[in-house]
């Protein structure tokens, strides 16, 4: 299980927040944690111990007053690590490139392929033509809904009529180098994962995925690697020391590390 780090930026600054709070009007959103450090005091920090294949996530829609800000931080950190992390949040096909050549490994798209509650191939195709398959992660950020998980958009707000299964996964994996899928019910709670959702993506396994989503204890990584069967790699926020958890950010990267 390899340990993917995290840079979450909300209104210019490196945040954790409860996922499901966030709301684009007045860009609330329920705080755990705000740092005094900038983004890229952590890229610096996990650039140090050998972590590639972060998130840099961008947290306001580009027409948020706060949207500048917190893209001069993302890009601020992506220089600080150049080819070590990914970055996420508004990404399309227009503004791919600026990300990738100020220094992101892949660039992390959700709203731009799932839009109106359906997969646009044709945005997923344009991707593609931009970033390349082999630097493209598709965000498959999910909630429960009635009989499953179903992929929800636009800062985990809109549900799509996507479910996630084998299904939708065997065909987006002809366009995408990794899956990240925030479990965005228990998101920022560090209470628990969502067990079922971590056995259907490790059961399924056949590209890299990064679950996102409730760990809150050594324990919970330790289900998370049993019922991943090993096949998942996973970020942790809100617990992290870094972010004002209990759990030590280096212990966390040995536990990881262990086979």
């Amino acid at each position: 299980m390899r340990f993917r780090p995290c840079i979450d930026i909300h209104n210019g600054k490196v945040k954790q927040i409860v996922g499901g709070s966030l709301r684009d009007e007045g860009g609330w959103a329920e705080e755990n944690f705000v740092s005094e450090q900038d983004a890229p005091f952590f890229a610096r920090l996990y650039r140090r111990h050998g972590l590639k294949g972060g998130h840099v996530i961008l947290l306001n829609p580009a027409e948020s007053e706060y949207y500048e800000a917190t893209k001069a931080q993302a890009m601020a950190a992506l220089g600080a690590y150049p080819g070590g992390m990914q970055v996420g949040g508004g990404v399309h096909a227009g503004n791919a490139r600026e990300f990738l050549e100020a220094g992101a490994s892949h660039v992390i798209v959700t709203s731009y392929v799932f839009q109106d509650g359906k997969i646009h191939y044709g945005n997923l195709e344009k991707l593609c033509r931009v970033a390349g398959k082999e630097r493209l992660t598709l965000d498959l950020s999910c909630r429960r809904r009635g009989d499953g998980y179903y992929i929800v958009t636009d800062r985990w707000q809109k549900f799509t009529d996507e479910k996630l299964g084998a299904p939708l996964l065997d065909r987006l994996s002809a366009y995408a180098d990794e899956f990240l899928v925030h479990a965005v019910d228990v998101e920022g709670k560090a209470q628990g994962i969502e067990r079922e959702l971590a056995e259907l993506l490790g059961d399924w396994g056949k590209i890299p995925v990064t679950y996102a989503g409730g760990v809150g204890s050594f324990e919970d990584l330790k289900e998370l690697k049993e019922l991943g069967k090993g096949r998942l790699d996973v970020t942790v926020g809100s617990a992290l020391d870094l972010f004002g958890g209990e759990m030590p950010f280096e212990e966390t990267l040995r536990f990881c590390r262990q086979g």
